[in-house]
């Protein structure tokens, strides 16, 4: 073979030594991206199923008779530990929460201002929840029927019906997204009359007439009261003492799972537990939601 023969043959092992080195390693980056997906798929996977085991055993807990085992549905944290996940599991009973279909509109209108809504759109605010559930067409003070939709250039009025959902809130005339965020926590459509002090949040509190350093107090009187010790009992302002204990059967349940390497999810659900579910469940969904943890 000849000197250029050899060359030749030499450049074209090289170029093939190029070739087969880029092949393996783009193989190679292929399989890490891949194990890289299945790994994170995985973890998804096991934090959906840890946090959905969050609320069934919250609510098997909320079903104990015995009152020093069963949970307190006054929304303090309590903490479980799932195989590699760890559990955050908050529990609200919704008579807490301001009823959207019974609430009078000087209640929706303190809430309103707890959450951060200022005056007089929190005036407006109610008064149009108000007309937007009412059955008839006469305007509250403030408020929003149809020509006022139609004004603002909206193609549907008040509903005129009441609420069948939180969500419904975004439809109401003058309702924003972050006000919506704000206030979506401490209503409901699960529970009538006046909200249960002994169940409900700050907002809730402060639109019951406690001053919000009242509220934060009671509170922390609140979390820091355990039905199976012994110790004061959270009392209101005026001297009232509430005991958080039996809760009325329907609660917000909220279970954040979190893995080792990082991964979070979130299950929000409202459950009825006083009567049993489909399928052998032991509680009756009401609302259920899945998501990233924030």
């Amino acid at each position: 073979m000849s000197a250029r023969a050899r060359g030749a043959a030499l450049i074209l092992v090289l170029w093939l030594l190029v070739l087969l080195t880029a092949l393996i390693g783009g193989f190679a980056g292929g399989a890490r991206i891949e194990a890289l997906q299945a790994h994170q798929l995985r973890s998804a996977l096991v934090a959906r199923q840890a946090a959905r085991a969050g609320i069934e055993y919250a609510a098997l807990r909320m079903q104990y008779a015995d009152v020093d085992r069963r949970w307190v549905p006054d929304g303090r944290t309590y903490g479980l530990q799932l195989g590699e996940a760890k559990l955050s599991i908050h529990i609200v009973d919704e008579s807490g929460k301001v009823d959207l279909n019974g609430a009078p509109p000087d209640l929706l209108r303190h809430l309103l201002l707890a959450v951060g809504a200022p005056d007089p759109q929190a005036s407006s605010l109610a008064a149009a929840i108000v007309d937007y559930r009412d059955p008839d067409d006469l305007l509250t003070p403030g408020g929003a029927e149809s020509a006022e939709y139609k004004a603002a250039g909206l193609p549907y009025g008040p509903k005129n019906q009441p609420f069948e959902n939180v969500s419904e809130l975004q439809r109401v005339l003058g309702m924003d997204q972050r006000l919506y965020a704000a206030l979506r926590p401490y209503v409901t459509v699960y529970a009538s009359g006046t909200p249960n002090p002994a169940f409900a949040q700050g907002p809730v509190l402060q639109a019951l007439g406690l001053s919000q350093d009242n509220a934060a107090q009671f509170l922390g009187q609140r979390q820091s009261w355990q039905p199976s010790a012994p110790g004061a009992a959270p009392t209101l302002p005026g001297g009232q003492v509430l005991v958080a204990q039996a809760g009325s059967g329907t609660y917000d349940i909220s279970s954040q799972a979190a893995l080792p390497d990082g991964t979070t999810l979130s299950v929000d659900a409202i459950v009825r537990t006083s009567q049993p579910g489909p399928f052998g469940q032991i509680y009756v969904p009401l609302q259920w939601r899945e998501g990233d943890a924030p």
